[in-house]
Order: C-alpha cells, then structure tokens, then sequence
C-alpha cells in the first residue's frame, strides 16, 4: 500500500473543485481543510507556516482577535465608550492598566532577549508570520467585506504586528495571576478619608479570592488529563486523554483546533489558544500530551503596611518607599461620539501592582505574578511539538520553564508516561508561609509585605529569580497511568503518591468528586467492573469513559436523598414553606444517575446539590465524613437527618415551581448551546459543563463553559490514532457552519476521527485547500 506523507502531500494536486490559490509571489503555503473545517498547515518553514496559519485563523475568528487586539492596545474606551456593557467604566479600567503594561514596555524587553529567556529565532519567525498572514486575509477580504456581521465595516478592525501577538500571549500567561485582577488595578486610587476598610472593599478583597491558598480559585479554568501506559491498555500501547474545562464564549479562553507541518522539522496536530501560534494540547507521531490547571500558586498577594498621613507609601524593611507611579493617558469616546483624553495613575510596588481592593489609609494589598516575565511559554510548547520522547519533552520544560500555570501529562511510544508540574511557582518555603501570612479583617491571608524576609527566594536552576526550579518540582514517571482533575500532586497515582513538596504546590490529599471519580473510572476500567468490557483501555473505551457523564454525587449518595425524601415527603423550605417532594422524590429514584441529553432527574439533583454547597462546609450533611486515610473514596453520601440536606432538596423543588419546569425536566432542555442540548453537569461530573437554555444565542453571545477540545490518541508503532471533538466548532462567527456543528456531535456523543497523514488528509470527503502564494 502506498503510504503518503505530509512532505508528499505537498505534491498531489488540490482537487479543482474545492482548490483556491491566492497569489501574491514568493513561497506558498497550503491550507488544507478536512471534515468540520480543521485546518491542516503545510509549509516549508516557520514564516510560511505562521502565514498560513493566520490566515486560517482569520478565515474563522477575525473577529475575535481584533477584538483581542483593542484590548490589549487599551483601546476599549477609545471605541466602545468608557463603560463597555456594565456601565460601571470597565473599559476605562482595562484601558489604564493595558495601555500602562505598554507604556512600561515589558514585553519589549523580554522580545530583546536571547533564547531561552527570550523568543528563539524560530519562534520570532512564525509571529512575524501568522502578524502577515491574519493582515493578507483582511487585506483582500477588506473590512467592509468581512462574513462576521459583529466587526464587518467596523474602524476597530485593522492590521496586527507581531507584537500585538506577543502581548496576546503575554496576557494569556498571566490569565491566573494579574490579567484578570486589571479592572482592579486599573481603577486604583489612594483613599482620601476612612482609615480602615469600608464593607465594599472588604466585600471586593473577599471576592477577589485573595490569600496564598487561591491556586486558579478566581480563574475560570479547569480540566480532566490522563495519559495511560502500557500496563493499563489492551494493546500494550501508551494514550492520552485531553479534556481541558474553558468558557466556551471568551477569546483569551477559546481553543482552535489546527496541524501544523514542516516536512522533516515539524508535524504536530491538536489546538491552541485564540491567538497563540502554536498547538498547546495535542500530538505528533510519537508522543502525546495535555494539561490541567495546577493547583500550585502562580502569584502572591501581599499586605503594605503604608506611612502615616501618606497612603501612596509603604515601609519594607522599616524604611519609607514612595510606590512607583505611572500616568496612564486613555483616549475615551463620549456619548456624542467625540474624543477626549482621560489621564490616570497606575501605582506599583516592589512587590508589583497595587489594587484598588482593600486600599485603606492603613493598608493597601499588591499582586506579585510568576509570569510577570514569562514569554518563554511559546518556546516551550514549540519544542515540546518537535520532541519525540518523555525525555526530549522534559528537557524541553527544564530548558526553557515556559508553562505558566498547568500541569503536563504526556506519554510516547515506549508505553510509558509522565506526569509534572513545571509551571512558574513562587520560591516561598514552608517557614515563609507560617512566619509571613497575615490575616485581615473581612479579607482572606496575604503576606507580609513590611519585610523583605517574605519575598520570593530564588532556585540555582531557574530562569527567573523567585521561581521554583526544575529540581523541585513534582515529577512522576509511570507505565501504568499519571492522572490529574485539578487537584494537588500527591495522588497523580494513588499507587506511587508524590510527597514531601513545598507548601505552595498545595499537597493537600482532599480529592474532590471529580477527580475521585476519574481515579475511579481508571480502576474500574483497568479491571472490567464498568460495564464497558473486558479490562484495559482500547480507544473506543477510552472514548467511552470520557463521554460516559457519569455524576459521583449522585452514585454515592442518590440512594441516601432518595430515602430521606420517602420518609419525609413533606419538607420545609427556607422561608418556611412546606413543599411536597413526592414528585421529586419518585424522580430522583427513577434518574439512571447520569447527566446525558435525556436524563431527567440530573437538573434537580444539580439544583439540589449546588443549593446543599452553598449552605456551608460539608462535615456535618455527609453520611461518611473526610477521612485522611481514605481519600479517594471520602467524604461520600448524605445524612437525610440534617436539616440543611431537606431544607436543600425543599428549596429546589421550590425553585422548579418558580420556573414553571416539571421536576422531571430532561437537562437537554434546559442545557444548551445555540439550541443544541449539551449533556454534562456540574455537580460531581467528570465531563464538566454549565449552560442555560439561551448559551450561544444573542449579541454578546451568551457564554457556556467546561469541556472544550477534547483528544484521545492512541500512540501505536504505525503511527497515532486520535479521536477529537472541539466542542463549540472551530469559528466563533455565530453564521459560519463551523459555529456549532461539532456541538451537534457532542450532544450525540460523537468523536471525529482526526486525520493526520497526508494520505488522511487528501482523502478527506469535501477536501477544500488554499494555497498561498507569499
């Protein structure tokens, strides 16, 4: 049989009817696109692959990163007014702190520095690139052209440069650190009378999630990652399974699914982020590898003690240190459509920018970010694509300590796996912790900020000063399986638990249901007791497992509630009605404990469950308590006996009647994206998903969140297997065909086989390709 490779591909003929080229001279570039538009890059080097592939970008989001692009040129104002849809002047919050991170030129100065610090030659190449290739696009489409009706004719549509995309991934580093406190840091200002926190800004310091325990607790990220090895497969060979948990309406957040090929230098395939240049979760032909976010500390808050009768300075060390102060000119559009300038002042100390939170007379609260020096995130994820084993992946990480704020799980063709947290981690050491934490009234810990004794140390083997090195980090290597659902470390594999890190890698054992129930579903699957068939993974299996929506919550404790309702079919909500639960109670015990398109009773029990979370810790409502020496099977079920366990099931029923849905509503009608039932839950599944009846409908699109692009690849010796599903469509634009058809398959539990060799790729039905002549 002839076997095609990309290198051969490049000389097959496009078929006629689905072929484009567009010349303009030079070197081409092919972009070929397979079943659901996925683009498949073919070019010769790095300038020709960066075009090519903004060039497919634009074809789908130009919208999304021109919108990125005003942002973070803090233009907000300048365009859309000050208030943006709050009304409560976010846009000219965002515009002082972008347009002051541009005024203070970090990320010019990390762009003037050499490899591995700075971007590699390559890498600058690819930008420079993609910059070129989303500008063609727009050039000969023209703006007033565009397919996308929400920036078509728009003057915020113009032309990027390179380092408009280096500050897209500049600000994507830091989406667990800074970038999202900017509103905050935007908008602060000295206090000019009460000396001790007013209720709004304890309120907005508790809201903030401040404290060194946060992990991503104020990002809305998330995911389930496993890699398997070869003792935990039928065939003996190693697989991945990627399933990252993002807002599916987000540009910074949206993944794009993309191959990129240059013959005997690079072949990876999988998806990035909207904007980035590169696959960050995906495969080539011998290795594999995906992320979850890490619970470890990516940034640390401090506490300033400030000089009496002067809030704009601080003592360290008992000596008087003025905060830094930068004027932040904003160019704001009036509500006649004029312009004027707006001057504002950022503040800044030695332990980075000061928030408006908190800001008292007495006290005002800093954020120091790990990545605040992190563009080396693309150069890690460049040569983790060109790397064809764990130790050519590992070296990748160690060399250029580019990933900002996630775990990796990885596997190869010798059937083993890994597991690490080489994410940018402060220095603190444990003694740090206990001797530096303060405590504030009405707000969360943060460090002490009055003494250089509690800033960030430094490893001999990091890059950056104050950042963990690559000899403390947690590492696993296993044949059987490394795992992770956002929880700590230690129980990557209960079998071989990492212990003995640094406090801020957060080691605390207390699993939550998710990621119990995917250690769960790996055992159980390992020896056939999960009704899927005799034991080990194959890929159909694998498939299987992810798309089970199985809800642990409900496995260990429906019986409980189920019980409790049938003794007491009367319950008294909060406001003291009483509430027949019959119905309820009838349906709870007829629901298949799942969370697909059909279940009915998984909307109650969601409702019920969340309601239960938020009425307090859960010791006392839990049948079996947290128990340290059990913590992959506690705490589970539920004390029928405790008032708040009926007063939460009352008060969902109660809810129901409010919204006039019967009590046996299936979750696909009340669960959707752009019409589309989406199946998955919130409430102890693995497959994550939160939406309402109305997600991916209006303008601004109303938002979904949790599973996102989905991969399982099977790594054999004749080259990878993969399944993929990207589960809001590769295009944002709410008219492109690609705006919703993967969803249809999601809802249907339906992978797309990937295809990945050029042979693949040129049979695929409805082929089309463009080729760019540059």
């Amino acid at each position: 049989m002839l076997c095609l490779t990309s290198a051969t591909m490049a000389l097959l003929p496009a078929p006629a009817s689905a072929a484009t080229t567009v010349a303009d001279g030079g070197h081409t570039v092919r972009i070929s696109r397979t079943e659901y538009g996925v683009p498949h890059i073919l070019a010769q080097d790095f300038d020709g692959l960066g075009y090519g592939y903004g060039y497919a970008f634009a074809q789908d989001n130009v919208c999304e990163l021109a919108d990125q692009v005003v942002t973070l040129r803090g233009e907000r104002s300048r365009f859309f007014g000050p208030d943006g849809d709050s009304g409560t002047g976010a846009n000219l919050a965002s515009d002082t702190y972008y347009g002051g991170q541009l005024r203070a030129g970090k990320v010019r100065q990390l762009l003037d520095e050499k490899a591995p610090s700075g971007p590699t030659t390559e890498l600058r190449r690819m930008v420079e690139g993609y910059a070129a290739g989303y500008n063609r696009y727009l050039r000969d489409t023209g703006v007033d052209r565009l397919p996308d009706a929400r920036c078509k004719g728009k003057p915020w549509v113009r032309p990027i440069t390179a380092l408009d995309l280096w500050n897209v991934v500049y600000d994507v580093n830091r989406l667990t650190g800074t970038a999202p406190l900017a509103p905050d840091i935007g908008n602060a200002q000295p206090p000019t009378t009460s000396a001790t926190p007013t209720t709004a800004s304890r309120n907005s310091l508790v809201g903030l999630g401040l404290g060194l325990g946060l992990g991503l607790a104020s990002a809305d990220v998330g995911s389930n990652g496993w890699a398997l090895g070869r003792n935990a497969t039928r065939t003996g060979n190693a697989m991945v399974l990627a399933n990252p948990h993002l807002p599916w309406a987000e540009g910074n957040f949206r993944f794009y699914q993309v191959q990129l090929t240059i013959p005997g230098t690079l072949d990876v395939s999988g998806a990035g982020l909207y904007g980035t240049p590169l696959v960050e979760i995906g495969h080539n032909r011998t290795l594999a590898w995906t992320h979850t976010a890490s619970d470890a500390q990516h940034r640390s808050f401090y506490a300033l003690k400030l000089v009496p009768g002067d809030p704009t300075s601080y003592l360290l060390d008992g000596k008087v240190v003025p905060m830094e102060r930068r004027t932040v000119p904003v160019a704001v559009r009036g509500a006649d459509g004029g312009l004027s300038t707006v001057e504002r002042t950022l503040y800044t100390s030695r332990f980075g920018p000061v928030l408006s939170s908190g800001w008292t007379t007495t006290t005002a609260y800093a954020i120091r970010d790990a990545n605040a020096d992190n563009l080396r995130s693309m150069n890690t994820w460049l040569a983790m694509g060109e790397a064809r084993t764990l130790g050519q992946l590992r070296a990748a990480q160690d060399t250029f300590q580019g990933i900002p704020w996630t775990y990796t799980l990885a596997a190869d063709t010798s059937g083993a796996t890994y597991f690490t947290d080489s994410s940018a981690v402060p220095r603190l050491t444990d003694g740090q912790l206990k001797r530096c934490t303060v405590a504030a009234e009405g707000a969360p810990d943060a460090l002490d900020g009055s003494t250089s004794a509690c800033a960030w140390g430094s490893d001999p083997d990091a890059l950056v000063p104050g950042l963990y090195g690559p000899s403390h980090q947690p590492k696993l290597v296993r044949t059987d399986y490394v795992a992770n659902s956002n929880n700590g470390p230690q129980y990557t594999n209960p079998e071989a638990p990492i212990t003995g890190l640094p406090g801020v890698y957060d080691t605390d054992p207390h699993l939550d249901g998710r990621a119990q129930l995917g250690l769960s579903m790996i055992a159980q699957r390992r020896d056939g007791t999960d009704g899927l068939g005799a034991p080990g993974f194959t890929e159909d299996t694998l498939g299987a497992s992810m798309l089970g929506n199985r809800v642990l919550s409900a496995e260990t404790g429906r019986d409980d509630i189920v019980a409790m309702c049938r003794a007491h079919p009367s319950l008294t909500a909060t406001d003291g009605t009483e509430v027949d639960v019959t119905r309820a109670c009838a349906t709870l015990a007829r629901w298949d404990t799942r969370a697909d398109t059909t279940s009915r009773g998984i909307v109650l029990w969601s409702t019920f469950y969340n309601r239960l979370l938020d009425g307090g810790p859960p010791d006392t409502w839990r049948r079996v308590p947290y128990d340290p020496a059990q913590p992959l099977t506690t705490p589970r079920g539920f004390n029928g006996d405790d008032p708040r366990v009926q007063r939460a099931l009352a008060d969902a029923v109660q809810e129901f009647a409010a919204r006039d849905l019967p009590v046996d509503v299936e979750l696909g009608a009340v669960q959707k994206w752009a019409g589309i039932p989406l199946p998955g839950c919130d409430a102890g599944c693995f497959d994550v998903v939160e939406a309402g009846p109305d997600s991916g409908t209006g303008t601004p699109t109303a938002g979904a969140f949790g599973s996102s692009f989905l991969m399982t690849v099977e790594l054999t010796p004749e080259g990878p297997r993969a399944h993929t599903l990207l589960t809001y469509g590769e295009s944002a634009d709410p008219t492109s065909p690609h705006f919703s058809d993967q969803t249809r398959l999601f809802s249907r539990k339906q992978w797309v086989a990937e295809r990945f060799t050029g042979a693949e790729i040129a049979a695929a039905p409805g082929l089309e390709v463009t080729t760019l002549r540059r």
